[in-house]
């Protein structure tokens, strides 16, 4: 095993990610086997903070939303951005999970362990999810479920429309598959953190049960390494 973990290192030039995963493969097809694990160590990871965009791509991003003419589109496009959900998260809220009052409102959101958190509503996602609303009611079926994001047939929106909903936006920012909604989650949480927001507060939002997994984001990405070296001193 040994040997097998020094090729696809050495020599398939796999990332440590890769190789741990045909390693565990491994571990899997010994035990069916009757053999017990292989129990081979796996390659140490790399700590990293989860992948997000940067600030050029985020307003690459943002602009397509705004030139998307779905007001629904739009809406369900920037709760991952203003509110860091998870698309389970976004298919399964209801019209009666907004919080609205003069100036302010709430998105009541129920996430993992079936743990209920309330983040504030940005005036931006404000004013998609009105936007939204509005068009809401002349959609067919609006008045038989309670589903906030409906899908042409008046059901209430998958997790596939929802995914294919933002990689077409970020297809036509030019993002490709840079902007999904779990990358969008991050993006908010790395904005937060990097702004000097509390971890105690971005856990909360985030609706994360153990503070460790919201200090990830306190991480450096691999963009940061990469600029780290710019004050190196070049001989021009």
């Amino acid at each position: 095993m040994r040997d097998y973990r020094t090729h696809l290192q050495a020599v398939l030039k796999r990332s440590p990610a890769t190789v741990n995963n045909a390693l565990a493969a491994v571990d899997d097809f010994y035990i069916r086997r009757g053999l017990g694990p292989a129990s081979a160590a796996r390659v140490e990871v790399s700590a990293t903070a989860p992948r997000a965009l940067d600030q050029r791509a985020q307003l690459r991003y943002l602009r397509e939303v705004q030139r998307c003419p779905s007001p629904r589109d739009q809406a369900l496009a920037l709760v991952p951005f203003y509110a860091g959900a998870r698309i389970s998260e976004i298919v399964a809220l209801d019209v009666d999970d907004i919080a609205r009052s003069a100036r302010k409102g709430v998105l009541r959101i129920l996430g993992k362990g079936q743990r209920v958190r309330h983040v504030p509503i940005r005036p931006q996602l404000r004013t998609a999810l009105t936007g939204w609303l509005d068009e809401r009611d002349d959609w067919p079926g609006a008045n038989d479920t309670p589903a906030l994001f409906l899908n042409q047939r008046g059901q209430r929106l998958s997790v596939r429309g929802a995914h294919d909903i933002v990689t077409a936006i970020a297809a036509a920012a030019g993002l490709d598959d840079h902007a999904t909604v779990h990358i969008l989650r991050h993006t908010f949480a790395t904005t937060l953190v990097r702004g000097g927001t509390d971890l105690v507060i971005v856990a909360e939002l985030l609706g994360h049960a153990r503070l460790e997994t919201t200090r990830a984001y306190t991480r450096p990405s691999a963009e940061d390494r990469t600029r780290a070296l710019d004050v190196l001193l070049i001989d021009k």
